[in-house]
């Protein structure tokens, strides 16, 4: 094994530790994904207690999107960018049983990404996915960044539909 194989493996798994951490695990800067979604009612993710700013369920709904969208740039699928219906999708069921596969939805993109991020281990992390001006290593980094951004958001929402 060549010293820039092993390097990759180990970055990968540095980067899959961290998606973890900020998805599930236990986060440096507070709780995580996971966490923050816990015990969220439908009713909670559908309010809009700021004028102007996504609900809680359109943010997930987002996240989903983008970790479906980095995942398949990985798998060779060369999509450039979403339009915005695409990148935020309308809630038009807003039931309880809908919230939960939402949520469900996004850990399963989750772990897909990640098994695919995981794959990446002892490849070119500066290799550019078709058609995308960014390489695997900042574009892994950059769905962990925005769960993170998206997941602050959350938390504010959050305290707002509570009261």
């Amino acid at each position: 094994m060549s010293i820039n194989t092993a390097f990759a493996q180990a970055e990968v798994d540095r980067i899959v530790d961290q998606m973890e951490r900020a998805f599930e695990g236990d986060a440096w800067h507070g709780p995580s994904l996971s966490d923050i979604l816990a015990c969220v009612s439908a009713e909670q993710a559908a309010v809009r207690p700021i004028p102007g700013a996504h609900s809680i369920w359109e943010i997930v709904v987002h996240m989903t999107v983008w970790q479906r969208t980095a995942r398949e740039r990985l798998e060779g699928h060369p999509i450039r960018s979403l339009p915005e219906e695409e990148d935020w999708p309308e809630v038009e069921d807003a039931s309880e049983r809908a919230w939960v596969d939402a949520v469900g939805e996004l850990r399963e993109e989750y772990e897909r990404l990640r098994e695919e991020a995981l794959r990446w281990r002892g490849s070119d992390l500066g290799e550019r996915t078709e058609g995308q001006r960014y390489t695997v290593y900042e574009m892994l980094h950059g769905v962990i960044q925005h769960n993170i951004y998206h997941g602050g958001q959350i938390t504010l929402l959050k305290r707002g539909a509570l009261g």
